[in-house]
């Protein structure tokens, strides 16, 4: 369809399209979660982000502002209202055919053509670039949920490992003590191993307090009370396919938030400089006016009315707004287009950096699936092996209660280490995603 000179049509069909893309950001936020951001087949992560989409009060911000930029398309896209003026002579004009008594006039201002149109496309842009700044803190915040949730999985893990540490180092006392009181062994092994149950009841107590945090800030994501308790996380198995590096940098500059604004920006720009441009062309304005003459009512004009007495006045007016402060004119092409070149290698500089952060990721992300495989097949079973053998030795005399301590404390770091590595690997796809802007199950090969 051809666009209308005033850009009326072409302003009509850009706000259709804008009142889709709302549609698009109210599915979003509400049942269709799951399709827009990845939980792993992990029901509850999968609720919390759909409790975060709809509660968030930063998220409910941006879509407010997307939708009242939407209610300003039709204004800047329409003509202006007409003017209707009434001019009631106090004192009459007086004319050959009669007094002037009222005038009326009705004039309606023309933009040149096609700025109407400009008009609503520089706004539409600007919606457009409202709408994927949405849709970014849309995208952070389930990043920021994401690494809250597996930092509390990892919390979760770490607990459970120190207090098994604790109890297998009760243990070890209770050995240690049965020997001593059998003279077979020493005090100095009992108070080691005391020492050691100490130093172990401590870092549960740091880490139920780094929990309390990590609860905490989950709670402040979902928008509820900080205290609300969070039931215990489990560390969910690493995906392990694939990624294909190329294929999400590709993706990254097309469907990332900030790149998709980016680019409406530059369309804005470029709309604003059309619209200068058309500064130095004229607006018109069309009017139409009435003029009520009343007949005469002099003795002379009664005796002898002149020919058409009392016939009314009408009159039609053509106006030209003329261009004539080109200085101005000249200032408003030249800041549209500055303001252009600054959009453009903002562009530039941020489809650098999404570069550079998907490789930095996707980099990361092998290297610790490669030490996730290198723990669970070579580390955490030489750990229990190396701890079994211990064990039976200490329990023959054949070695101290420092062996048996080292044993211990290996296996404990290699475990600890492996819940680190697990959670790191969780937090780096949701960063992964973060930086392409698609789903997890989008980006892998």
């Amino acid at each position: 369809m051809k666009p209308h000179p005033n850009g009326r049509r072409g302003s009509g069909a850009l706000f259709q399209a804008m009142l889709g893309g709302i549609l698009i950001l109210y599915g979003s936020a509400s049942s269709s979660a799951s399709d827009l951001y990845s939980h792993y087949d992990d029901p509850r992560l999968k609720a919390l982000i759909e409790r975060a989409l709809e509660r968030s009060p930063l998220l409910q911000q941006s879509l407010a502002d997307y939708r009242a930029s939407l209610h300003r398309l039709p204004q800047v896209g329409q003509l202006p209202d007409p003017v209707l003026a009434i001019t009631q002579y106090a004192r009459r004009p007086e004319t050959r055919v009669g007094p002037q008594t009222t005038m009326m006039s009705l004039s309606q201002a023309l933009p040149w053509f096609g700025k109407l149109k400009d008009r609503a496309q520089v706004s539409a842009q600007q919606s457009m670039v409202l709408r994927e700044q949405h849709r970014a803190r849309e995208a952070e915040l389930i990043r920021q949920l994401k690494d809250a949730y597996y930092s509390l999985a990892y919390l979760d893990r770490a607990l459970e490992i120190a207090q098994e540490e604790a109890s297998i180092l009760e243990h070890y006392e209770t050995l240690a003590q049965a020997r001593y009181a059998q003279g077979a062994g020493s005090l100095q092994a009992v108070v080691k191993l005391q020492a050691q149950i100490t130093r172990s009841q401590h870092r549960l107590q740091l880490l139920r307090t780094r929990r309390v945090d990590a609860e905490a800030h989950l709670n402040g994501l979902l928008d509820r009370p900080a205290a609300t308790p969070v039931s215990a996380v489990s560390l969910p198995s690493p995906p392990t396919h694939s990624i294909a590096v190329e294929k999400m940098l590709q993706m990254g500059q097309l469907r990332r938030p900030e790149i998709q604004a980016a680019r409406h920006r530059i369309e804005a720009g470029k709309r604003r400089i059309e619209l200068a441009r058309k500064g130095y062309r004229p607006d018109l304005s069309l009017g139409a006016s009435f003029v009520n003459v009343a007949g005469r009512s002099d003795p002379l004009g009664r005796l002898n009315p002149p020919d058409q007495n009392g016939k009314n006045i009408y009159g039609l007016t053509l106006g030209i707004k003329l261009p004539i402060r080109r200085r101005r004119h000249d200032a408003a092409v030249l800041e549209a287009t500055e303001s252009t070149i600054s959009s453009r290698r903002a562009y530039r500089s941020l489809s650098r950096q999404v570069e550079v952060s998907i490789r930095t990721v996707a980099f990361r992300i092998q290297t610790l699936r490669d030490q996730i495989e290198l723990f669970q097949r070579t580390l955490l079973p030489q750990s229990e092996q190396v701890l079994h053998s211990t064990e039976e030795a200490y329990a023959t005399g054949r070695l101290g209660v420092l062996d048996l301590l080292d044993s211990e404390r290996s296996l404990f770091q290699v475990r600890m280490g492996l819940a680190k590595l697990i959670s790191d690997t969780m937090k780096s796809l949701a960063e992964l995603e973060r930086a392409v802007g698609v789903p997890y199950r989008e980006v892998k090969s």
